[in-house]
């Protein structure tokens, strides 16, 4: 089934939105993938696609263990994990990708006044250096990361703890994700959730947690505002 566009759907009132990070803000993805592949090489092991789709949207612990799990218990994860994340910083040190329809839709919220919030399973050191490079680090009242969080996603704590920073009750917020853990998190919260797909489609099962899947933030951003007000609660 594909994405539906934004005449299809009608949101319900919503007086915040949580985000979350890579995948949905960032386009940081498919370079995540290259490194990932370049990395597994160099260390020996073949990596596939069925794996790295298992690693979207997770903490590092779920990513450690599917690691584990599928290359045995002698995999080098702590070696693995930082030979990424240094070719990671090397290709965003300059520069991090945004997601089409980001600058719109965060200017569109600034000018309504809607609070917005980042939830990510990622790092804080990981979530705050890409943010500030990619120049929206000052657009958040809050952000959310692993390392704020006991439980991370698809636990609903990232969530829950996004709108308490906020100060918005979690069903009045509307949270905006790319995968199916974090999908799972905003649901089991109690938000209206968008899903707008990067690397991996909705299974029906996701589909069912959502409000909506739209191709893109744009999309979102016309669903949301395309009768002024209609879709903003009064706070």
């Amino acid at each position: 089934m594909p994405a539906m566009n934004a005449s299809d759907i009608a949101l319900k009132p919503f007086a915040a939105v949580v985000f979350d990070m890579d995948g949905t803000l960032l386009d940081t993805e498919l370079v995540f993938k290259e490194v990932l592949w370049d990395v597994s090489r160099d260390f020996g092991f073949t990596m596939t696609d069925d794996i790295h789709l298992g690693m979207i949207g997770t903490s590092h612990e779920a990513t450690r263990a599917l690691l584990v799990e599928s290359y045995g218990v002698s995999f080098p994860y702590e070696l693995f994990d930082a030979e990424c994340r240094r070719l990671m910083h090397g290709r965003m040190a300059d520069a991090v990708p945004v997601k089409s329809g980001v600058t719109e839709l965060l200017g569109e919220l600034a000018g309504r006044r809607i609070p917005i919030a980042v939830a990510t399973s990622s790092r804080s050191a990981h979530a705050l250096g890409h943010l500030g490079t990619a120049g929206l680090l000052d657009k958040f009242s809050a952000i959310v990361t692993r390392d704020d969080v006991a439980n991370p996603k698809p636990h609903p704590e990232p969530y829950l703890l996004a709108s308490g920073r906020l100060g918005v009750a979690p069903g009045d917020c509307l949270a905006v994700e790319d995968s199916h853990t974090g999908v799972r998190a905003a649901h089991a919260a109690g938000m209206q959730t968008i899903m707008v797909p990067d690397l991996m489609p909705p299974s029906e099962a996701i589909r069912a947690l959502c409000a909506a899947v739209l191709p893109s933030l744009h999309e979102l951003r016309s669903a949301a505002f395309a009768a002024p007000a209609a879709a903003v609660a009064q706070r």
